[in-house]
């Protein structure tokens, strides 16, 4: 079955470029996929493919039924694109100004619709039910894996287990990551406004120094990793950005503003945690005279491949791909929304190689030069379906 699909895929081949570039160049935002949705049902349609739309708004879940009696399991790709400013310069470069798939979800669609448009050639082989999940939003919170279900996704479809990929370019074409267990950390984001009394940069002792009372905050906030966190859970504190009202070289603000995120792997430290944030911010604005507002929103939960599910797909992707494509690899503190599926049903989420032997598509997903080599295509697609077959 494996060379039948193989040599599927490869007839597939340019209809799977031609998806993914079009798809390419007509990015949409979070929960605004309407004309990415429209295009997805027109192909699912043309295939005799049965589908149900309008599911958070621009979502789809498509089906195929097999002959023979069978598990019912679901394969997840997402919707959306970013707010980023494509600099590739290549025939299908984004025609939306600001927007870009610099994460490869036209990837993930592309080799999601592949494969089911295989499956449903061959539905006498396949065993069971697969869901093709389309799902919108997964790159704003609170994402629209937790909106699919809440809307009561698991009650209506049953998956027993759900699977996803996603690109990776530090591996090449042709070859996948995959990691049991522990792989993403859960991400909570961190809004922080220091309030004191304003004033002039060359009469410290009238005021009440927000940008000193920040930056103590910064510094002490980081021994919540280094010197409360448990050395062998993986946690994170990072904060990416600093700002203030206006304000000159000589001019002690009246706010600053603090944002940033913290990541960890274990759902109690994760809790711990953000109350040792408001403890110490709390602390230390007291401790000068300052107010402090804090704002810490929920993020996505940790992801944890199920080692019984990522076991068998290990196994059965080394023998479509060959031992060598099969690559392990580590966990890593970036998060996914598709870490709510996996605290429902058992799941595996995997990584696609995307980078060639010329060292080319080097760049990381979220970069402005995020491209693909479109054999991977080809490896996303036919994957999917010798693992469902």
């Amino acid at each position: 079955m494996n060379e039948i699909i193989k040599n599927s895929c490869k007839e597939l081949l340019p209809f799977l470029i031609e998806t993914r570039r079009y798809i390419h160049q007509h990015p949409e935002l979070s929960f605004s996929e309407y004309e990415t949705s429209k295009f997805i049902q027109s192909i699912l349609t043309n295939h005799n493919i049965e589908f149900e739309s309008e599911i958070v708004g621009t979502g789809i879940v498509a089906t195929v039924k097999g002959h023979k009696a069978g598990k019912v399991r679901a394969i997840r790709a997402e919707l959306d694109a970013l707010p980023i400013l494509e600099k590739n310069e290549v025939d299908y470069k984004s025609i939306k100004e600001g927007l870009m798939h610099a994460c490869g979800h036209d990837v993930h669609m592309t080799c999601v619709l592949g494969a089911a448009i295989i499956l449903n050639q061959h539905k006498s082989d396949l065993e069971g039910t697969v869901h093709f999940i389309f799902q919108p939003g997964e790159e704003k919170l609170p994402g629209g894996a937790s909106l699919m279900i809440r809307e009561g996704f698991f009650e209506k479809y049953k998956p027993e287990y759900i699977i996803a990929q996603h690109v990776y370019p530090n591996l090449k074409a042709g070859q996948i990551g995959i990691c049991a267990g522990q792989y993403m950390a859960s991400s909570d984001e961190i809004y922080i406004t220091v309030k004191g009394k304003g004033g002039h940069g060359a009469l410290p002792h009238l005021s009440v120094d927000t940008v000193l009372v920040a930056s103590e905050m910064i510094v002490a906030l980081q021994n919540i990793v280094s010197r409360n966190a448990n050395p062998l859970i993986p946690s994170v504190l990072t904060f990416g950005k600093i700002n203030t009202e206006g304000g000159a070289t000589n001019v002690i603000p009246e706010k600053v503003y603090i944002e940033g995120t913290f990541r960890t792997m274990d759902e109690q430290w994760r809790q711990e945690a953000k109350e040792k944030i408001n403890q110490i911010t709390n602390g230390i604005a007291a401790s000068f005279g300052a107010e402090v507002e804090i704002n810490i929103i929920q993020g996505y939960p940790m992801l944890y491949n199920d080692e019984k599910i990522t076991s068998v797909i290990k196994s059965k992707a080394e023998s479509y791909l060959g031992n060598d494509n099969v690559i392990t690899i580590p966990k890593r503190m970036t998060s996914e929304d598709f870490a709510y599926f996996a605290q429902k049903v058992p799941c595996c989420f995997y990584r696609l190689g995307t980078n060639n032997i010329q060292n080319e598509y080097i760049h990381s997903v979220h970069s402005p030069h995020f491209n693909i080599d479109e054999k991977a295509l080809e490896t996303g697609c036919g994957l999917i379906a010798a693992l469902v077959i």
